[in-house]
């Protein structure tokens, strides 16, 4: 998987194409992502102790990889990534678009 911890994306598809955050957590087995402010879901809770709040409470859910694409900070556009070796051997990812070094 491409896209880690502490990458900003933008969503291409779903309810909430073309919103961007910043990756939270990544799921490399299940190949979802948790990025923050999108995919907000509503659950409903029982108060168990009382320090938990009962009611609706809204929370993120993961979505899916394939949905998601990271934003190239140098050229600020949603960027298809690649890899490669740098001469002293450190694999590093890359912009497709312009070619620029993203780790």
């Amino acid at each position: 998987m491409k896209i880690r911890k502490n990458d900003t994306v933008i969503i291409v598809s779903g309810k909430d194409r073309g919103k961007t955050g910043k990756v939270r957590l990544a799921y490399p087995k299940d190949k979802r992502v948790l990025v923050e402010g999108v995919n907000l879901i509503k659950r409903h809770t029982r108060a168990k102790a009382q320090v938990k709040q009962a009611g609706i409470i809204e929370r993120e859910s993961p979505i899916g990889v394939s949905n998601v694409m990271l934003l190239c900070s140098q050229c600020n556009h949603p960027a298809r990534i690649g890899s490669r070796f740098l001469e002293d051997g450190k694999k590093v990812r890359f912009c497709h678009a312009c070619g620029e070094v993203i780790d």
